[in-house]
């Protein structure tokens, strides 16, 4: 008995497609660490950004969220990671673990600050000095801004850091140091002036409880980096969906979410002052 050419034809095309659709499945999804320099409750915008770049890239995108810079740049330094969004301060730590990959741009500038900031109902401390003896939040031990920056400063006018507040602690997240600073429980904290000004945008009611005493100059911005043994091929896939994401519609309104202008490739030189300022405190 003989099948009909037809059904020979249906039957084989439906055995390759049976065949391929596992081996789609099983192509492994890009993991893409996110720390605290992301704002980890704009859920909606991870999703909405991990499903336009999975459409870009025609691959799998997992963004792995860690409530602590040391736990990403673990997860990195063990390879369980392909990209990850990070601080400078641990760009430089992890060294060649990692490769610059893109740096955001935001009011036109791949560069952010640090800012220092007291309660709004502190009207008097004008420096950093001046909260000699205070409580102070710190946001990570792994930030630039939120721990590197307010202790080289002081460091800079010949104080220690260890002994100059009365005491210091640490919030994982520079939100919850913007938080603390709002409710009373500090009375100071240095905070990555994007995630401020993000907070400003669209919790006006949370960084009004606070002032902004002084704004340091600027480093460069939080880059993505891929781990060192990505592909040069998905290295060049992953740049390019980041780069030409202001160069469409959809890209735009993702970037205006994220309160970003778009991403460049960014110079590692950029980052040199951030190796500077951990020599200058002995952590090199």
């Amino acid at each position: 008995m003989s099948c009909h050419p037809f059904r020979l034809t249906v039957l084989a095309l439906f055995a390759v497609l049976i065949t391929a659709v596992p081996a789609l499945a099983e192509t492994p999804a890009w993991r893409v660490g996110m720390t605290p320099a992301f704002l980890h409750d704009q859920h909606v915008v991870l999703d909405d950004w991990r499903a336009y770049l999975e459409r870009r890239l025609g691959r799998k995108i997992e963004f792995v969220q860690r409530d602590s810079y040391l736990e990403t740049m673990d997860l990195i330094r063990l390879g369980k990671l392909d990209f990850a969004w990070i601080c400078d301060y641990p760009y430089v730590h992890l060294g060649n673990h990692v490769r610059l990959l893109a740096v955001p741009v935001n009011q036109g500038k791949p560069l952010y600050r640090s800012y220092l900031i007291v309660s709004a109902r502190d009207p008097h401390t004008q420096s950093l000095v001046q909260l000699r003896g205070k409580v102070f939040a710190y946001s990570d031990p792994y930030s630039n801004t939120g721990y590197l920056v307010p202790r080289y400063q002081l460091h800079q006018v010949g104080e220690e850091p260890e002994r100059f507040f009365s005491r210091t602690f640490f919030t994982w997240s520079h939100r919850k140091a913007i938080e603390a600073v709002a409710s009373g429980v500090a009375q100071g904290a240095a905070v990555d002036s994007f995630v401020w000004d993000t907070l400003a945008k669209i919790k006006p009611e949370l960084t009004a409880r606070t002032r902004i005493v002084s704004r340091s100059p600027e480093y460069g911005f939080p880059p993505f980096v891929a781990h060192h043994s990505v592909p040069e091929g998905d290295f060049k896939a992953m740049q390019g969906a980041l780069l030409r994401m202001e160069q469409d519609p959809e890209g735009i309104l993702l970037l205006q979410r994220l309160n970003l202008d778009g991403f460049t490739p960014g110079d590692p030189a950029v980052y040199n002052v951030i190796t500077e300022m951990m020599n200058a405190l002995g952590e090199r």
